[in-house]
């Protein structure tokens, strides 16, 4: 739902909040929930789907590079002005600093990515077999989804916390932290997990 959906879902419940503070509320304590999140994440499987897709960010095109594991655990979600090699290579840098390096990696055939992969995981077997990747694919339809009602990101600052978000609730809601895992029900896991989080911090 968009911020003004929420002003009138609350408004309904008689609770006076303006969109836009609940815009930057949003905005200002997502990034520290998600890292107050970090120690309860797994490492990342030894299997790895990466790929690139594209946000429309003040009217402009915007690459938001993703990686998850077999699980559907997201890996990394970083936005870029650009897909080229130097994009691709600070994306995979910085998934390889928070995670063991996986044995395999499946991407589609972006030259970018294939260069980056040869360069920094020489090692590692590249996969790019027709439809490989279509768990990512369906990762990349989810996030649009959600985006789909909102009225457009306007900075690459929000829309990198909007991107990371998305995938911080979606992993509390697959039980990839261990976090709200004892919720009274699967639909209370998410309220359970920030429970949980306030009462640790």
């Amino acid at each position: 739902m968009s911020c003004p959906d929420l002003d009138e879902l609350l408004a309904e419940r008689a609770i006076q909040v303006d969109h836009l503070s609940l815009f930057r509320r949003g905005q200002r304590f997502t990034p520290p929930v998600i890292e107050a999140g970090r120690p309860g994440r797994p490492a990342a499987g030894s299997r790895w789907f990466g790929d690139e897709t594209y946000l429309k960010v003040a009217g402009r095109w915007r690459y938001r590079y993703r990686a998850v594991d077999q699980p559907g655990q997201v890996i990394d979600v970083p936005l870029s002005a650009r897909g080229d090699v130097a994009a691709a290579r600070r994306f995979l840098t910085a998934a390889l600093a928070s995670h063991p390096e996986p044995a395999e990696v499946v991407t589609d055939l972006a030259r970018a990515l294939a260069q980056v992969i040869a360069d920094l995981l020489a090692e590692v077997f590249h996969h790019t077999r027709c439809h490989a990747d279509n768990p990512l694919e369906c990762d990349h339809a989810r996030l649009k989804a959600r985006l789909r009602p909102r009225r457009g990101l306007t900075t690459d600052r929000t829309a990198g916390v909007v991107v990371r978000g998305h995938a911080f609730i979606q992993h509390l809601r697959r039980h990839h932290y261990q976090l709200g895992t004892y919720g009274a029900a699967a639909r209370l896991t998410v309220a359970a997990a920030f429970d949980e989080r306030a009462r640790a911090m």
